[in-house]
């Protein structure tokens, strides 16, 4: 089947197997109808969206890749705080190391949300665990979860608000998790046949461009091959910046909307807030480097 060059791509998506709302067979089918060209399923710290998608029925208008979405600690030459969060595309699901260190990561996901309802009954947001797990399952629950919990029971009106107030760093339910360093992120994702990617620098919050410069090429140190260039959030300067930074440092560029359906209803696969867009021509990239890379092995 021949594809279109123009055609759109969305390689940051988020299905039910971590916080998003859609099922991997729901984004297919709602991927079809976007009339999108190739995707990925990058779902937090756990390959199971992306292995359910791999072994569906694929429509052949579509190209997927395999991914995830790695929560990493900040390299300790930063000053940042916070997570970085680290795309791997290409990956093989089945590596041993690879999900070892999830299951770990899930782990820590897993063991903190007691403690941040905890902190909310505490303040006066009744919620529970097991309201939780009835309301979305015992499938990996996190914080947005948490957050839309709080916007039902009338705690707070907007999931921005849970978490600017109460469960976002320095909010007074706010818990820490374990995350990997970014190294250990970046060479598991390469010793699964991988592609490590910088997601929304964006969230970065880096002050000026240098300091965000001297980012990248740590983490390029390290192994990292590419940046998330397009994202909603980013501004066209911002779009600007990673370009000339992802050029001058020879890196790939990668991009998508960071989709989750309901949790964040006006972001929608492909388009964004509309507009937004991805060429197909970064994918070929990717799948070039994963090829590159299976052949060196």
């Amino acid at each position: 089947m021949e594809f279109n060059a123009n055609a759109g791509i969305d390689l940051h998506i988020h299905s039910n197997a971590s916080d998003g709302s859609l099922s991997p067979s729901d984004i297919l089918s709602r991927v079809q109808a976007l009339n999108l060209r190739a995707i990925s399923i990058t779902d937090h710290d756990t390959l199971e969206g992306s292995r359910a998608a791999a072994s569906a029925p694929i429509p052949q208008s579509i190209k997927f890749l395999t991914g995830v979405e790695i929560s990493a600690a900040p390299p300790t030459s930063t000053a940042l705080t916070g997570s970085f969060h680290i795309l791997g595309y290409g990956i093989c699901l089945d590596d041993p190391a690879l999900n070892k260190a999830l299951v770990k990561l899930q782990a820590a996901r897993r063991d903190r949300n007691p403690q941040i309802i905890r902190r909310l009954n505490e303040i006066g947001c009744r919620i529970s665990l097991e309201e939780l797990q009835e309301e979305f399952g015992k499938s990996q629950l996190g914080r947005p979860h948490i957050a839309q919990i709080m916007v039902r029971n009338g705690f707070v009106k907007t999931i921005n608000e849970a978490f600017d107030e109460f469960i976002g760093k320095g909010g007074p339910a706010y818990i820490d998790k374990y995350r990997l360093k970014c190294s250990e992120a970046i060479q598991i994702i390469r010793n699964a046949g991988g592609i490590a990617i910088l997601a929304h620098p964006y969230l970065l919050k880096t002050t000026d461009k240098k300091t965000l410069e001297n980012i990248i090429i740590t983490l390029k140190n390290m192994g990292m091959e590419g940046i998330e260039v397009y994202y909603p959030e980013h501004t066209p300067e911002d779009t600007v910046t990673y370009i000339e930074l992802a050029r001058q440092h020879h890196l790939l560029m990668t991009g998508g909307t960071d989709f989750h359906g309901a949790i964040n209803p006006d972001i929608e696969m492909g388009v964004g807030r509309g507009g937004f867009h991805v060429p197909y021509k970064l994918y070929e990239s990717v799948v070039r480097s994963c090829s590159a890379r299976g052949q060196k092995k």
